[in-house]
């Protein structure tokens, strides 16, 4: 199986994720959509929808998980061959490499060639921030931000709940990662019916997100980038962020490029306070953003070669 969750990682290196293909997402995202109409129609109190929103997490994750598992013993009835081949698939999707470089490097040449209004309009499809008064460094900062933080989200965390558990586990990750992405938001229309799943994202990425921060300083050493303020400010900003895990990647990040991240943003029309992340030696250009798609290239390839030997090792113990 180990060689399956390999030939994903390399698949989407080279594919990444049409926009014609059927992303299990699409799916996932409709069935949550769907989902809150209803409990909205059920109900409208603080505490209905704090328990409709656990009842909507629960139901995405499970139903998610299982109709993985049920497509992968359907397929292994009619033929091995078959069942490793929709494995791939679905580990396939669940990896977000190539689409993180190339949703970043379409901000990154839109700044190239000075247009910043497309750098804006390109920015808020991959950021929940306002985007709309934001200038050249203020963007190129938000996209090392993003690069960093899905290093865990996108890639190592589905990695390393593919070794984990396999497809289905895998897959079920990233409807929990969907569920936050989609009601998550601390914001009026989504505090109470969100919260189950912006916690749940928490606890799900609570490991991943701290193993990339390590593998990031890891990446740093290797791509000859500063790697002891790499471990210096991932070890003293790890924790300045909203997020219980945020912070770990992007402080590896920010220390390595020698930048400084995080600061107040507008989300929703609300200005949302953040404490900064690294020291400002330098201001955030569009060569950070290319470096920060390197940092996620390499820490995720040693994420597949950690959790290889990981698994090795329990296995022949």
């Amino acid at each position: 199986m180990i060689s399956l969750y390999w030939i994903a990682f390399v698949l989407d290196l080279i594919v990444g994720d049409p926009y014609w293909f059927p992303h299990p997402i699409r799916f996932i995202g409709k069935f949550i959509s769907s989902m809150e109409k209803i409990i909205r129609g059920v109900v409208s109190s603080p505490i209905g929808l704090k328990i409709g929103g656990f009842f909507l997490a629960t139901t995405t994750v499970l139903l998610t998980y299982f109709s993985t598992v049920f497509i992968l013993r359907i397929s292994k009835g009619f033929h091995i061959n078959l069942f490793y081949l929709v494995n791939i698939i679905i580990l396939w999707t669940t990896v977000a490499a190539k689409c993180l470089k190339v949703e970043s490097k379409k901000v990154c040449f839109a700044l190239e060639n000075n247009d910043i209004p497309l750098a804006r309009k390109l920015l808020s499809y991959i950021v929940g921030r306002d985007t709309r008064d934001l200038n050249m460094s203020e963007i190129s900062k938000a996209v090392v931000e993003t690069v960093a933080e899905n290093t865990s989200d996108g890639v190592v965390a589905p990695i390393f709940y593919m070794f984990l558990g396999g497809a289905p586990l895998a897959l079920a990750y990233k409807a929990i990662n969907t569920l936050d992405s989609m009601v998550g938001y601390k914001n009026d229309k989504y505090l109470h019916l969100g919260y189950a799943s912006a916690k749940l994202d928490d606890i799900a990425n609570f490991i991943p997100a701290r193993i990339t921060g390590i593998l990031l300083v890891a990446a740093s050493g290797i791509l000859k980038l500063n790697v002891e303020d790499s471990l210096k400010i991932l070890i003293r900003d790890r924790k300045n962020h909203s997020s219980p895990n945020c912070g770990y990647p992007e402080a590896a990040a920010a220390g390595a490029l020698g930048i400084q991240l995080g600061g107040s943003h507008h989300y929703f029309g609300k200005l949302v306070y953040k404490p900064t992340i690294g020291d400002e030696k330098s201001s955030v250009s569009t060569e950070d953003i290319r470096t920060t798609i390197n940092l996620m290239y390499v820490s995720s390839i040693l994420s597949l070669i950690l959790f290889t030997i990981i698994y090795w090792v329990v296995k022949y113990i």
